[in-house]
């Protein structure tokens, strides 16, 4: 499981570069992560690491993440600084540690997230668990359980994930369709799968767990396929409209150097401006939802990924066509 957080400061704003593109800065806040794959504008490593914590003061894994949040948390004008380095029209994307308890019932993490809002940062939480727990029922009852903790407990615009949607089939048939578990619908028909994967002296504990979680209403799961793009789109879009951020690209902006336009699909600097405040602001695209995910992922996925190797096929060919060098006209 992980936790991240976005932020943006301004609900509407061009952005700054001129390609129309939105330009992110990652802060890692995960101090064990000490093999960073992605550009990092911001790392607590160098303020701390947990292998030094735990050198230091012999603690283990999760006593010394503790120890990480709270010298962050003490130390919190160490990043204040480097955020107004950013800039004030800055889009940050906040990466935390996966540790279940720094989200549910540590304080660190929550007050620092107070003094950034007090800040003037708008933030949304996104929290990322595997797809694959809802193929138990116990274990999606426990991730429901922890989703809503932390919901309570960080007090911020939330967006649960079910991420590695890609790989779901791969351990076994879901006992209902996809969009009872992303809905979570009526929780009681879990019942007799609760009853298979547990000892029945549970079933009262089980039934009362799943009444708490119906009586608060709260939670709910988008999906993510992390290299389909359309997925990636979609979450995107989810994201934006949660904390109330509007990307408007310059109206004169080029396309982005990779893509391929076509009469389907123009891109959003090609429109006028006011698209981007009305497609956040209505939701998913015409034609995605829980049940193309499904169609795509589970009951068709082989036959969805041969029409994407020849779609991909197709396009590769057109762009070489178009310029034997770049594939650009």
């Amino acid at each position: 499981m992980g936790f991240c957080l976005q932020q943006d400061r301004q609900s509407s704003r061009k952005s700054p570069e001129s390609s129309g593109i939105r330009v992110e800065s990652i802060v890692n806040l995960d101090p064990a992560n000490d093999n960073i794959p992605y550009p990092c504008a911001i790392d607590i490593s160098s303020l701390i690491t947990l292998q030094d914590v735990m050198n230091e003061y012999q603690l283990g894994p999760n006593g010394g993440m503790l120890y990480c949040m709270e010298y962050l948390e003490a130390n919190y004008d160490w990043l204040e600084d480097r955020l107004k380095e950013l800039g004030k029209d800055a889009y940050v994307l906040f990466d935390l540690p996966g540790q279940v308890e720094l989200s549910t019932n540590h304080e660190s993490v929550k007050r620092i997230i107070e003094r950034l809002t007090k800040g003037g940062f708008r933030l949304a939480a996104v929290h990322l668990c595997d797809a694959h727990y809802i193929t138990d029922a116990s274990k999606y009852i426990s991730v429901l359980l922890l989703s809503l903790r932390a919901m309570l407990h960080l007090e911020l615009p939330h967006v649960n994930v079910l991420s590695k949607i890609d790989l779901i089939s791969q351990y076994g048939d879901l006992d209902f369709n996809l969009s009872f578990y992303t809905e979570v619908q009526d929780l009681s028909y879990l019942a007799n799968a609760l009853e298979a994967s547990a000892p029945r002296r549970y079933a009262a504990l089980n039934m009362a767990l799943v009444s708490l979680i119906e009586d608060y209403n709260l939670v709910g799961f988008e999906t993510l396929a992390v290299e389909d793009k359309t997925s990636m789109m979609h979450l995107t879009r989810t994201i934006d409209r949660v904390n109330g951020y509007v990307f408007v690209p310059p109206a004169n902006s080029p396309m982005p150097p990779d893509a391929v336009p076509d009469q389907h699909h123009v891109p959003s600097s090609a429109r006028p401006n006011t698209y981007a405040l009305f497609s956040s602001a209505i939701g998913s695209a015409d034609g995605y939802d829980v049940r193309d995910v499904q169609e795509r992922w589970i009951d068709a996925k082989e036959e969805w990924d041969e029409w994407e190797k020849a779609m991909w096929k197709k396009e590769g060919e057109a762009a070489r066509a178009t310029n034997p060098a770049t594939g650009i006209k």
